[in-house]
């Protein structure tokens, strides 16, 4: 069903030096440690480039600390948007911003592009996937969460997931190379060619069906006019009875009627039992045959959280003291979609963008308190509320009951979800080129980037990484 990703690791650094030599990553961290022996200052080192980790490093700025963040790639990725570059609404350089160039002006920040595989908690060390480590001061935790499987026969090896650019333009691909097979080949709209099954009828999966059925109807369908569309379907499983299930029901019941007006086939109360490359099969027993399955069931942390031989929580997330520090080791804390943190009654908080940019914030408070002998305090979500968009003119926006409660639908809700997703993306120029490009869409009602490119991907190495922990467990 998809091509066969791999995995792409880039370590190549300069320094200055009376004669030209390579320069390797472990060249690179014996100079860093050599560096920090010589400071005073605190090294406060950071994994993962997503909301905490960039939240933590922009709180730390005026802190007399030194700030290094550890990432697999050089730029941080705006996952909420990642479903509109899979439907051809932007392209990936749009939701995309350098972490260097985030940080140009931070003077306590530096970068260094690797993947941490493990932890030396006696001798405060990360290890990379090159044996290379680097030490630390403080260690802030936040490599966020992959897709669970849930141990769905066929899932792993057939299904796209949508955590990170690569995913998410291999999937537009994907789609759109079936429409190029279906034009040479018009018989195999039958086998469910262009057929596309979406699990989980959260934000995620609502929002794809949604655009996958504009992209269909008012672009596709232009693109390639002699296809007979009846046979192109757009398929949502959700387990529950309801679409949204966070949101309140009346914001459930119109994502489910503003889907099913858009020709979605809604099947709730429904789960997947198995996936092939051409079929999904349903726990009905219902066989439906498709070329494209989109996984968005569920997250589960991170597979680095099982390699540090701490204790972990449901959904293999890492156990937290109230402060977002590890038990027994208050030097490292834990923010975003890697922490086990928990709201006044017990529950764990929800892996969304908001708890991890407020997660990565107060951690960095935290170290500060440390630095200026004050009090730790606890970690409190303050919850702003809740935003989906299912299509054009179609949004839905609920306040949380500390900011009254208010619940906007339809085209009030679509301008708040627009107005909110353009204040947190990162970067002038990408704000700017994703305003423009919904402006373009919303007046021609086209897709302006409908490239076909493959490109690797990490995705696959860390849902593998998490199978064979699970297995081994």
């Amino acid at each position: 069903m998809k091509a066969t990703l791999q995995s792409v690791l880039s370590s190549v650094s300069q320094v200055n030096t009376p004669k030209p030599e390579t320069v390797t990553e472990k060249t690179l961290s014996t100079k860093m440690a050599t560096q920090r022996s010589g400071s005073a200052r605190k090294r406060v080192v950071i994994v993962g480039a997503g909301f905490a980790g960039l939240y933590a490093a922009k709180k730390l700025k005026s802190a007399n600390v030194d700030v290094l963040l550890i990432d697999k790639n050089n730029y941080h990725t705006f996952q909420p948007l990642l479903y509109q570059v899979a439907t051809s609404a932007l392209n990936p350089d749009e939701i995309a911003h350098s972490v260097r160039a985030t940080f140009r002006n931070q003077k306590n920040f530096d970068f260094l592009q690797g993947t941490v595989k493990s932890v030396d908690w006696t001798e405060k060390e990360v290890l990379l996937s090159n044996s290379d480590t680097i030490s630390f001061d403080y260690l802030i935790l936040a490599t966020g969460a992959i897709y669970n499987d849930f141990g769905v026969e066929g899932v792993q090896d057939n299904a796209f997931f949508l955590k990170a650019l690569q995913d998410a333009v291999n999937l537009r691909s994907h789609i759109l190379e079936r429409f190029e097979e279906a034009n040479k080949n018009p018989e195999k709209l039958d086998d469910g060619l262009v057929n596309v099954v979406i699990v989980g009828g959260g934000p995620t999966g609502v929002e794809m069906a949604g655009a996958l059925s504009e992209l269909y109807t008012n672009v596709l369908r232009k693109d390639f006019p002699k296809l007979d569309f009846v046979k192109a379907n757009i398929i949502l499983v959700e387990q529950t009875n309801s679409l949204l299930g966070q949101y309140s029901e009346g914001s459930g019941s119109y994502a489910n009627d503003s889907l099913e007006k858009m020709g979605v086939d809604l099947r709730l109360g429904e789960s997947v039992t198995s996936v092939t490359p051409t079929s999904v099969t349903l726990a009905s027993g219902e066989v439906i045959p498709s070329h494209t399955l989109v996984w968005a069931a569920g997250v589960r942390a991170h597979p680095l959280a099982e390699a540090l031989n701490i204790e972990l929580t449901r959904g293999f997330r890492i156990a937290v003291d109230a402060d977002l520090s590890i038990p027994t080791k208050h030097n490292a804390f834990v923010a975003g979609d890697l922490a086990g943190a928990t709201d006044k009654d017990g529950n764990l908080l929800p892996q969304l963008c908001p708890v991890a940019i407020q997660q990565g914030s107060h951690v960095a408070k935290q170290i500060i308190a440390d630095l200026n002998g004050k009090a730790r305090k606890d970690f409190s979500y303050f919850d702003k509320g809740s935003m989906a968009i299912v299509g054009r003119n179609a949004g839905i926006a609920e306040m949380s009951p500390q900011l009254g409660g208010i619940k906007l639908r339809g085209f009030i809700g679509w301008l708040a979800w627009l107005f909110l997703h353009i204040v947190y993306l990162v970067g002038f120029q990408n704000r700017f080129l994703v305003l423009s490009n919904w402006f373009y869409s919303y007046i021609s009602r086209d897709r302006h980037a409908r490239l076909i490119m493959r490109v690797s991907s990490d995705t696959e190495t860390d849902v593998d990484e998490a199978s064979q922990k699970q297995a081994t467990a």
